[in-house]
């Protein structure tokens, strides 16, 4: 092994250490957003977690090898979407693109080569190879074993026996197979959290989503006209259930798979008609799609110059990276979907498929016309994707919110959540827990149910993340009508569904309830870095309790969020020191302990930390460039004190116009002495909240 030579500060807290001879595509090469220096600089500031010579590295046959320190007391996490587990230490994790991580080894939607640690640093490795991390698994022959490392109790499982000796030494290895060297880049602290928002800061920042993406999400059945699409949106809005965006399935294209992009002749006889019906009863519809292009498409002849040598589903794949292959997508987006009203898409199938019988997506032997190699391509491929389609929105001052299936390195500022089509619920709350890791978002998005329980709980949890989605792409009737699929479609209902409507109606009022506290994390995450929704660990880095929790996480900054899992019997909470009151009743509890969740809990275990002020909106069915929503805003002091400020942020919702600095905040404070203050400062002329209430 050779040490590294030369260690550059090239960001407020944030140094890159330049290895070998690094590879000329990488996340960082490729980045389209530039660092939000003027925030970066309002963080504290904080040395170089490392020095020069503590990073080892050796150029091998295999590949490029680094070598990074780590103590005996830290913990490390993130490496992106990890749906099979939360904390990293003792791992071993190949980052690799896959539609189908079944087992706890790497495989992601979003593989990011980016950890961070509860001694307070964060670590990129500069690469959209399928690098492998290990994370204290070995230790070189001759290594003196360390001091605080106790002999312990014989182990009485190979599993604990294995555990026990790895994590004897410590130090992150990295392989980067192929590359000849390779870029690092260290994220300072002075926390866990410190380093999370340098890193999504140097990405660009966090997007900021339009406040009807944070509504609720339909997506109806992929065979549906746009007749029976209407019918049920109209049928949502008779029955007063929340619901922002209209989503359209695979059926509404004229060949699929793969792609035209093109309304289908039959199905879709009059698209116009259709997009105008759903704008004016309140709906935003957002398509269906992937890239692989079909030979009947108009887009074809422009993608097939600039794509892969090998097909998927007898489709071309654009090299995005190519300007004329991404120009020509997205002026046609733009032309005939965009400019008609459709306000976003789901972006599908842009990961990999492999451990399944017929693995569908190209392989990593293919070449592309910017240079990349399939194993390249398949890191990049989702987030090109999504930076072609959001070029699309931000020419036309127009805000969106997608959905999408891979993700890579420095996503945070593109506003596209992550989903899989696989359906754990305990892997889906995972996913919730890590994407703030990372800078990403995820759906842990509702599809069938084996009971009405299940599919309840599973409503809490959507309620209480990124996005709220009810994906009924094989159903066409809702869910709380029948469970069953098979006599879903034969519009068979359930005997007493309205009762399970009305409940489900309740849950969606929630998370409208919670919009204007959820757009202003979402706002502390494109002005601060400070990810919405996050592992209790970053906050409570030092407290051991919170270091393995991988069912529980935060809502903005003063929201515990402790989800029922489908078929699970109660569950148990841990508070963290401090006290903490229910969300429902409002009870006092002192943290520090683990509470036990009976299984006869229906509603999902929320709890606020002491001295927030919480604002509760009176839900509306769905959002409109005029809401001003009506704010109760609750009040949990400490006894005899005050409680932190809030900050709301109002602004058009829709347009980038906030860039410019037209937007109002709201601060509201209250003390025992003064009682409540609300005072808004800006010059935008509009108003989103008006309050009503301080209890």
């Amino acid at each position: 092994m050779t040490e590294a030579t030369t260690m550059e500060l090239i960001a407020p807290g944030i140094w890159r250490l330049r290895l070998g001879e690094p590879e000329p595509h990488t996340p960082v090469g490729l980045r389209e957003i530039p660092p939000a220096l003027d925030a970066l600089r309002e963080l504290p500031a904080a040395d170089c977690p490392f020095r020069v010579e503590d990073i080892a590295t050796q150029a091998a046959p295999r590949g490029f090898l680094v070598e990074i320190p780590m103590d005996q007391t830290e913990d490390v996490y993130g490496l992106g979407l990890q749906l099979k587990s939360v904390k990293q230490t003792g791992k071993k994790k190949t980052l690799r693109m896959n539609s189908d991580p079944v087992v706890d080894l790497g495989d992601s939607h979003a593989p990011v080569p980016f950890y961070v640690s509860t001694r307070g640093y964060g670590v990129l490795v500069d690469t959209f190879r399928y690098a492998d991390f290990y994370f204290g698994t070995h230790v070189r022959l001759g290594t003196p074993a360390p001091d605080a490392t106790p002999e312990g109790p014989l182990a009485t499982s190979t599993d604990e026996l294995y555990k026990q000796r790895a994590l004897s030494q410590r130090r992150a290895v990295i392989e980067v197979p192929v590359a000849r060297g390779v870029d690092l880049y260290f994220f300072a602290g002075p926390a866990l959290l410190d380093a999370v928002r340098r890193y999504v800061l140097f990405s660009g920042a966090g997007c900021l989503p339009p406040l009807w993406g944070l509504g609720v999400w339909y997506r109806g059945s992929g065979q549906f006209t746009q007749d029976e699409a209407l019918a049920l949106a109209r049928g949502l809005r008779q029955s007063r259930m929340p619901c922002d965006v209209f989503g359209l399935e695979p059926g509404w294209h004229g060949h699929a798979y793969a792609c035209t992009f093109a309304w289908h002749s039959e199905r879709f006889l009059r698209p116009q008609e259709f997009l105008d019906a759903m704008r004016q009863d309140g709906f935003r519809v957002n398509l269906w799609e992937h890239a692989f292009t079909h030979a009947d498409s108009p887009l074809r002849r422009e993608m097939e110059a600039q794509a892969g040598d090998v097909e998927v589903w007898g489709g071309a794949v654009p090299d995005f990276l190519c300007a004329s292959a991404r120009r020509a997508f997205a002026d046609y987006h733009e032309r005939q979907l965009v400019a008609r009203g459709v306000a976003g898409f789901k972006l599908d199938e842009c990961d990999n498929s492999d451990f399944i019988g017929s693995p569908w997506s190209f392989p990593e032997y293919s070449r592309f016309p910017s240079g990349l190699d399939g194993e390249q391509m398949h890191s990049v491929f989702g987030l090109q994707y999504q930076r072609t389609l959001y070029d699309v929105f931000q020419r036309r001052d127009q805000r969106t919110y997608g959905q999408v299936r891979a993700s890579h390195a420095l996503a945070a500022p593109y506003p596209f959540v992550l989903y899989s089509d696989l359906y754990d619920h305990l892997d889906f709350i995972r996913g919730v827990v890590n994407c703030g890791f990372s800078g990403l978002l995820w759906s842990p998005e509702v599809r069938d149910s084996r009971t009405t329980q299940e599919l309840e709980r599973r409503l809490w949890a959507v309620v209480f993340s990124p996005q709220a989605l009810i994906n009924a792409w094989y159903l066409r009737n809702p869910p709380w009508k029948q469970i069953e699929t098979e006599k879903n479609n034969r519009a068979e209902f359930m005997d007493g569904w309205g009762q399970v409507e009305a409940r489900c109606r309740e849950i969606l009022r929630t998370r409208m309830a919670l919009l204007p506290y959820l757009y202003a994390a979402f706002a502390r995450y494109r002005l601060e870095g400070v990810p919405p929704f996050r592992a209790l660990v970053m906050d409570w880095p030092d407290d051991p309790a919170c270091r393995d929790i991988h069912d529980q996480y935060m809502m903005g900054d003063d929201l515990l969020v402790a989800p029922l899992l489908a078929g699970s019997r109660g569950r148990k909470v841990v508070l963290p020191a401090g006290a903490w009151y229910c969300f429902w009743t409002r009870a006092r509890l002192e943290g520090g302990r683990t509470l036990d969740i009976p299984e006869s809990e229906e509603r999902i275990p929320v709890f606020v930390r002491e001295g927030a002020l919480l604002p509760l909106a009176e839900p509306v069915d769905f959002v409109t460039q005029e809401t001003c929503f009506r704010l109760s805003v609750r009040i949990y002091a400490p006894p005899g004190g005050p409680c932190r400020p809030c900050t709301l942020y109002e602004d058009d919702g829709e347009t980038f116009a906030y860039e410019k600095g037209q937007g109002n905040r709201l601060e509201l404070s209250w003390d025992p002495q003064a009682g409540p203050r609300a005072e808004r400062r800006g010059d935008w002329p509009g108003r989103r909240y008006e309050i009503v209430e301080w209890c």
